[in-house]
């Protein structure tokens, strides 16, 4: 029987619904369930694969290539559980369906409605997909109280009356904020923010409230009596060091116990957290270090990067070695003369995904620098794309070379795609399609060259990592490229799509097309992240600072 967990939020945003969802999950898999999480988002848009990363952070990408909430990237992080297409629903894809219904004529001519139209849909998009799971665990995005959420709210409401509240329950995250003037901790905005909850229908049976300090006994009475929820139900979600803790603090409140209570399951066996523990400990205690810069041009909103981020920490993970990134504006690396003096003490430069021109020349230089300097270097997507651009001008003798994403150019390193294969079938885009969904997206093979560095880090010469990108690399240069010493380790099945390249003659210097730090998880991170910081991790051990080595 599949049990339904909805995770709604109150008071302000960003409280952190995503990671309690994920820590959840992870304390359920702890005590031996299977779990699948999905995410509701209110907005408008059909999924943020055409938003600003200004506007909503990092796109995720799920291996059938569906752009979705970076949420699930915490989703996959903390459970192992790949995420799927139908795991983010948002409401502007739930109202293009029903008007897709309603012009076929699937209503029979009703009047089509939020209830039951939107609502119908919406449980749909809950429960389709779930059997064989023991919990499914739901966040909704937003805050309860903004008008963009009650159509998902009434559906909860709904669910609950349609599977049972033997088989659903709430948990509500509200915030309890200290004021230092008064001396304690203040209860009203999780009293009102439960107070909208109940108006809409909806009685939560966990409160999990963010806090900077421990809950006094009368205040958690307090909560439990205005809220209608028991005392031991009140569980304090402390601010902790890394969001790696949160399943070992979690448990340590009490959450999977009441969890598993309301279900009438077994919780007195405790959970095997080990896993979890080491990795907070090899987070908090390192023995190792190294300076890795992240050339890209969202570093005003680090969000963007969030996966990345994470990625880079569980290389650190890997190598019981702390990783102090260095966010650095693309741009600065176009208005200075002297590059070195920004990245001369760095032990590892990452250019990561993007789009657009601005910044490009910025992540070239900084590609140069790397190259020339033998600092280990991991390009991703885009970044791989400028290092190509960057042999070609530098080593190629091709200086003109450029991207037709950044309009007309006489050497097209970098060209529109314009058909693709994915598995038996042909994808093909034009120039003028839309721009959501129209990219090479999920989960692509790539064959590694026998012999190459990549072939070595992986362990195997077939792997499968997830693209989202429009632009490739052109294979007509492929030659003069590698005349000047770049090599292709990596190509896509039929050998018409370069995926990987890299200097055979550089400490460590890779550029991949795809996205590796999506499957990077703290308990199993990357082998190129971990392979990238590790040599970042040799550098900071062994290399002198670029003054010294230039002396010498």
């Amino acid at each position: 029987m599949t049990r339904f967990v909805f995770i709604t939020g109150g008071v302000v945003s960003s409280l952190g619904k995503g990671i309690a969802s994920a820590a959840l999950a992870a304390l359920l898999q702890a005590r031996g369930h299977n779990v699948r999480l999905r995410k509701l988002d209110p907005y408008l848009n059909v999924d943020p694969g055409t938003m600003s990363p200004y506007q909503h952070g990092e796109v995720f990408i799920t291996d059938d290539g569906a752009e979705t909430d970076l949420d699930l990237g915490h989703y996959e992080r903390f459970t192992g559980v790949h995420a799927r297409r139908s795991d983010n629903t948002t409401t502007g894809r739930i109202y293009s369906d029903v008007i897709a219904r309603e012009r076929r004529g699937d209503y029979l001519g009703a009047t089509v409605q939020v209830i039951p139209h939107i609502t119908d849909a919406i449980k749909e998009a809950v429960v389709n997909g779930t059997d064989g799971y023991d919990f499914v665990l739901v966040e909704i995005g937003g805050t309860v109280g903004d008008i963009e959420s009650l159509p998902f709210l009434e559906a909860i409401r709904q669910l609950r009356n349609d599977l049972g509240y033997d088989r659903t329950m709430c948990v509500h995250l509200t915030l309890l904020p200290y004021i230092p003037s008064a001396g304690e901790l203040k209860t009203k905005p999780t009293q009102h923010s439960v107070k909208e909850l109940q108006n809409v229908g909806i009685q939560p049976q966990i409160l999990l409230c963010r806090s900077d300090r421990p809950i006094p006994k009368n205040e958690r009475q307090k909560i439990a009596n205005f809220c209608n929820v028991r005392p031991e139900a009140v569980i304090a979600a402390l601010d902790v060091d890394t969001i790696y803790a949160c399943p070992i603090a979690y448990h340590q409140q009490g959450m999977d116990r009441e969890v598993l209570r309301y279900f009438d399951l077994d919780f007195e066996e405790s959970p095997d957290l080990t896993k979890w523990e080491k990795i907070v400990e090899t987070i908090r205690h390192p023995k190792k270090e190294a300076r890795i810069a992240v050339v890209g041009k969202y570093t005003a909103l680090l969000d963007s990067y969030k996966s990345l981020t994470e990625a880079l920490l569980h290389g650190g993970i890997a190598h019981d070695a702390r990783v102090k990134i260095e966010w650095i504006d693309s741009e600065a690396l176009e208005k200075t003369d002297d590059v070195s003096s920004i990245l001369q003490d760095l032990d590892g430069i990452l250019v990561p995904g993007g789009f657009g021109e601005r910044g490009s020349e910025g992540k070239i230089n900084a590609i140069r620098f790397a190259r020339e300097h033998k600092i280990p270097f991991l390009g991703i997507c885009f970044g791989m794309q400028m290092a190509v651009i960057e042999c070609a001008r530098s080593l190629a003798n091709l200086p003109k070379a450029s991207s037709t994403e950044f309009g007309p150019t006489e050497e097209p390193l970098v060209a529109l795609m314009t058909e693709w294969a994915k598995g038996n079938e042909l994808l093909r885009r034009r120039e003028g399609d839309d721009l959501g969904g129209t990219m090479r997206l999920g989960a692509y093979t790539a064959k590694l060259a026998d012999g190459s560095r990549v072939a070595e880090i992986y362990g195997k010469t077939e792997i499968k990592e997830r693209h989202r990108h429009r632009w490739e690399v052109n294979l007509h240069y492929k030659s003069q490229l590698e005349a000047a010493g770049l090599r292709f380790s990596g190509m896509s099945p039929d050998g018409i799509l370069p995926e990987i390249v890299e200097y055979p003659d550089h400490p460590w210097f890779i550029g991949v097309q795809y996205h590796p730090e999506l499957l990077s998880k703290p308990f199993d991170p990357h082998p190129l992240f971990a392979g990238f910081v590790g040599a970042a991790v040799e550098r900071h051990e062994t290399a002198p600072f670029l003054d010294e080595k230039t002396e010498s």
